[in-house]
């Protein structure tokens, strides 16, 4: 393993996109130490430990820790996925989309403009609704804010959408010139950094005799089971056998060899769940604009979009699931495969060339789909059934299962196979046996 790894640093491209990738990193967790101007950074941190088991604690954990901090970076990515998913909806929908999907690099251009443009109006929402909530919070003895003002809103704005556009740059920057998807990887970056204060909280509490060290324990191992079966379901494969008919050009005899095709059974990844839980913060940034703190429609929607709370639970399963079909549509598409197969000469037994072909890939793979969806639901629901049933705080709980697991396991195999496949065009051997990731290497369609 570690011949495996020095491997890395004799290739100078990969080792120039690691360090890159790790540099943007560190700008952006050094960056988001800087606090926005005006905050009472002490009041605002006994705020914050009311809102752990609440979706703002939720929004923490994706926000890398920032937003209880009240840092110039608190909103984190989130209004970028948002817009791309409203750009993503759109473009199966609306007829001009739909022609700049199909104009190539120029249409594409085009798509990442107007998401950008979508991320600045989002974050500039989410960032009056961020200014409200700290108006409006105080401790016993003292304000979050404590000069507030017309002046304050305006600077806690402009510094919050322009905090979001750096990180959606910075992203974009590991995207193009790094390893991995920079956004995945500037969340999953944010949910690890919470792994010390994790671990040394539940520490003093078994110290303290407040939590028991066998729970601990017992997460622990569950999240190593976790894990197992998360990597089992991504990396799994439905092998479809496809036939090559023999060409002769010339005198050398082409195809006639069997193969097969293979369909990742969890084909969307981790986007599903980063795109719901983008959408599951929206009730409750309109909330703060009508008053979280009262007792009205906004904590109405504040309590029952709750992590801990059943319709919370109910509607972010339902949006796992729709999410799940709807990116493993966009990212394969049976049409083009079934087309490709033809022109190669290629053919499933027993099935047409064409459009029949094009119909049954597509049927295995809303089979595959249903139940790869309904494991990714189960999964990010889990820490609620944990916290209900077993008593175990909803901080803890969601670090050892649930989403922070699920991005954290798709994210690194993601970045992996990216650096197996630089290994593998070198003529490295990559880290697994057979010199690749099984499952998860790239169909020849």
């Amino acid at each position: 393993m570690i011949e495996k790894i020095s491997n890395i640093f004799k290739i100078s491209e990969l080792r120039n996109k690691l360090a890159f990738t790790v540099f943007i990193l560190l700008v952006y967790r050094l960056g988001g130490k800087i606090p926005l101007p005006g905050i009472d950074t002490l009041a605002l941190a006994g705020i914050m430990k009311d809102y752990q088991n609440t979706l703002l604690g939720v929004y923490d954990l994706f926000a890398g820790g920032f937003f209880s901090q009240a840092s110039i970076f608190a909103l984190g990515v989130m209004p970028y996925i948002s817009a791309s998913i409203i750009i993503q909806l759109l473009s199966a929908v609306v007829p001009y989309f739909q022609r700049l999907q199909k104009e190539g690099e120029e249409g594409r251009r085009k798509i990442i403009q107007l998401t950008r443009y979508g991320t600045v109006l989002l974050s500039a929402m989410q960032a009056i609704g961020v200014a409200v909530f700290l108006d409006q919070s105080s401790t016993a003895q003292y304000a979050v804010v404590p000069n507030s003002g017309p002046l304050f809103y305006f600077v806690t704005i402009v510094t919050l959408v322009t905090g979001t556009v750096f990180v959606m740059w910075l992203g974009e920057q590991i995207s193009d010139n790094g390893i991995g998807n920079g956004i995945s990887l500037i969340i999953m970056v944010g949910i690890i950094s919470r792994a010390p204060h994790v671990f040394y909280s539940q520490m003093v509490l078994a110290e303290e005799g407040v939590s028991n060290p066998f729970k601990l324990i017992f997460l622990f191992v569950l999240m190593v089971v976790t894990t197992l079966i998360v990597v089992a379901v991504s990396t799994g494969v439905r092998k479809i056998p496809v036939q090559y008919a023999k060409r002769i050009v010339g005198r050398k005899v082409y195809g006639g060899q069997s193969t097969h095709l293979p369909l990742k059974i969890l084909t969307a990844g981790v986007m599903p769940i980063i795109f719901a839980q983008a959408l599951m913060f929206i009730p409750n940034t309109v909330a703060t604009m009508f008053g979280s703190s009262d007792d009205g429609f906004g904590a109405f929607i504040v309590e029952i979009f709750a992590p801990t709370h059943w319709v919370y639970s109910l509607f972010f399963a339902l949006l796992i699931i729709v999410f799940t079909y709807f990116y493993t549509a966009i990212a394969f598409n049976p049409v083009d495969v079934a087309d490709n197969m033809k022109k190669q000469g290629g053919f499933i037994p027993g099935v047409r060339p064409g459009k029949q072909t094009s119909d049954y890939i597509d049927h295995i793979l809303t089979r595959i789909t249903l139940p790869a969806s309904i494991f990714l639901a189960l999964i990010s629901i889990f820490p609620m059934f944990l916290n209900t049933y077993g008593d175990v705080d909803f901080a803890l709980a969601s670090f050892f299962g649930g989403t922070s697991l699920l991005i954290i396991v798709g994210v690194a195999l993601d970045t992996l196979q990216q650096v197996e496949s630089h290994l593998l065009v070198r003529h490295y051997d990559g880290f697994m046996k057979s010199g690749k990731i099984k499952g998860r290497s790239r169909s020849r369609y």
